[in-house]
């Protein structure tokens, strides 16, 4: 018995109707398909077409992207699977560039590499696999949001980047300013009166030079363009990320550009969910770039469970945070474009005032899909087969974070701060993404392989790592404790003294040490068990304010400069050796590296007089046993 199976039943389930002949489609706006390898199509009669356009390919209208013009062939790479396509199939040019939708109902979504969003594609396929050629809106068009303009009137002159109005997007993102795409200016025809309107809803109605334009409450922007800003600033204010080896010894500013690069376990999502989670970011753009489905779930699961406290009220983390999932068994050409779509809703939420982190993990992925589509189009391959061209894609992307006064009115700052983790295979930081990524990068997070394998997280090499915003944060730091910048000098210090001293140690012994090196070794020993290892999972280290940061700093020094002290001045017979020193001090010692846990939901000022009384009964410990 022979069965048939109808074209029409095999397209996707999504946008079944074909490319209809009938319609007042002009044949220039088709091409032809005369090659297929992979993600990369080669298709004729695409004269017209311009370099980055998005096209529909194929009788299932798979999304792609123009990346290279020759003559009337255009190379485009597709971000769908392109198994099923066959030559003379038709290619649709669509005449713009791939654009995101940007609108109320962007937070606490998940996307993927394209901006579809995955939740409503999962609940209308029924499946846990994208379709081919599904074409669902980004946004809800259907809910309603409630709409309160600005105190504008007809007649006034109206800019782009100019508030039009507030929405309530949820709790914790309680303004989401509604602003005039950038490129807009003109005079206000009219402007709609506070109500529930639709995302796609005219609400206002602009006069340009002559001709009456209507704008709703979302815009579409192109994702390689970086949108415009009134001025970029320099970074005055710390990201704080609640872990302490980041915040004390290697701080980033907001609007700063940070790399964790690290071999397979050391960390680097742990890392990137911790500040997702606890960072003083006001939203998250979390893009999940060619990573294992598992830790996307992970992120999924683990979000909606967390809560911040703002203002005395507690709130889900969700609600601030936008997941771009492009995992390891999507289409890999559709990594490329799941960096871009990410960066674009953060300078979106930018252009609001509002400080953005956006989490890349990991852009190595995605210089593995510049690879392969390099490969394809047969260019000249530089290191390790990566394209000649990677080290200026890079620092395009990076260039996109940073501080800025926004477009239009009121007057309002943002920020932008990329954080890139890097997978270099096996841990080599000479890999050419790791080493152009630094080449762009002001902050550098290492991570140590020998450190993650002794259970030491986050891993983070004190010794290599480093930062280029220590001087810019001095001011901001002074000011919240005059002696913080003091104590950070001083702990890195010791530990590279210790550094030198375990080579010492480890050549002729422990015993060839005077007493105040064995001091180094003793204070080194806290500084690394007790004050830069945390753990996350427990619920007095989750996370680390800055007020605990710096009081647990200031003790571990208080204690070492009075002993430091204590040794120094004894001489003869009545030399103090560390071991005497210890014994006299045993219970404020064991304090110190008791300091951990204490509970960091306590307010600043009970930390501040927590650690000010530990340090006060150090001081007068030394002082009673030793004067």
């Amino acid at each position: 018995e022979i069965y048939t199976l109808s074209l029409h039943d095999a397209l996707p389930i999504f946008d079944l109707k074909m490319y209809d002949l009938e319609e007042k489609e002009k044949e220039s706006r088709f091409g032809k398909i005369i090659k297929v390898s992979g993600p990369l199509v080669v298709a004729e009669n695409m004269a017209g077409a311009k370099m980055y356009e998005l096209v529909k390919i194929g009788w299932s209208k798979l999304v792609g992207e123009v990346i290279k013009l020759e003559k009337d062939t255009a190379s485009i790479q597709c971000y769908e699977d392109t198994s099923g396509l066959t030559v003379g199939d038709p290619v649709l040019k669509t005449g713009s560039p791939l654009a995101v939708q940007l609108g109320p109902g962007l937070l606490s979504q998940i996307f993927d590499g394209i901006q579809r969003p995955l939740k409503v594609i999962s609940e209308l396929s029924g499946s846990v696999y994208v379709p081919r050629g599904v074409d669902v809106p980004s946004l809800d068009m259907k809910k309603e949001w409630s709409f309160n303009p600005s105190k504008l009137k007809p007649g006034s002159s109206i800019k782009g980047g100019d508030v039009i109005g507030i929405v309530h997007e949820n709790d914790l993102f309680a303004e989401h300013r509604i602003l005039l795409p950038p490129k807009a200016k003109g005079r206000i025809v009219e402007i709609q009166p506070a109500g529930n309107y639709t995302v796609d809803y005219p609400i206002i109605e602009v006069d340009e030079d002559g001709t009456v334009k209507k704008y709703s409450m979302s815009h579409f922007w192109p994702v390689r363009e970086a949108r415009p800003v009134a001025e970029k600033m320099p970074g005055t204010e710390p990201l704080l990320t609640g872990q302490r080896v980041l915040d004390a010894l290697f701080p980033s500013v907001l609007g700063g550009t940070c790399a964790i690069p690290g071999a397979f376990g050391c960390g680097k999502t742990c890392i990137s969910q911790a500040l997702s989670k606890y960072s003083n970011s006001q939203a998250i753009v979390y893009v999940g770039c060619g990573e294992r489905g598992n830790e996307m779930a992970e992120v999924l699961k683990e979000f909606p469970e967390l809560y911040t406290e703002v203002r005395g009220v507690k709130h889900n983390i969700m609600q601030r945070t936008i997941l771009v999932a492009n995992t390891s068994n999507m289409p890999v050409a559709a990594r490329e474009a799941s960096i871009y779509t990410g960066i674009t809703l953060a300078e979106y939420i930018r252009d609001m005032g509002y400080n953005v982190s956006m989490m890349a993990d990991s852009t190595s992925r995605w210089a593995e899909a510049l690879r392969e589509i390099s490969g394809r189009l047969a260019e000249m391959p530089a290191d390790s087969g990566y394209p000649a061209y990677l080290a200026s894609k890079l620092a395009q992307f990076y260039e996109r974070a940073g501080a800025v006064q926004c477009l239009g009115s009121p007057d309002r700052r943002g920020s932008v701060s990329i954080v890139g983790a890097v997978s270099p295979p096996g841990g080599d930081f000479s890999d050419p993404v790791t080493v152009n990524t630094l080449y762009n990068v002001q902050v550098f997070w290492g991570l140590d392989k020998k450190l993650a394998q002794r259970t030491h997280f986050p891993a983070v090499n004190w010794l290599t790592s480093y930062s280029k915003y220590e001087n810019i944060l001095e001011p901001f730091f002074n000011k919240f404790d005059p002696e913080y910048v003091e104590c950070k000098n001083n702990i890195k210090r010791i530990l590279q003294d210790e550094e030198d001293l375990t080579e010492v140690v480890q050549l002729v012994g422990k015993d060839s040490l005077s007493e105040d090196q064995k001091l180094i070794l003793e204070i080194a020993k806290v500084i690394k068990n007790d004050f830069l290892q945390q753990n996350s999972f427990t619920e007095y280290d989750f996370t680390c304010p800055l007020a605990k940061t710096t009081g647990m700093m200031k003790c571990i020094m208080s204690y070492f400069n009075n002993a430091l002290k204590t040794i120094k001045e004894s001489s003869g017979e009545n030399k103090k050796t560390l071991a005497f020193v210890q014994t006299k001090t045993k219970e404020e010692f064991v304090e110190l590296t008791q300091m951990k846990f204490t509970n960091p939901k306590k307010s600043k000022e009970e930390l501040i007089e927590i650690f000010n009384n530990l340090q006060k009964r150090i001081e007068d410990k030394f002082k009673q046993a030793f004067s």
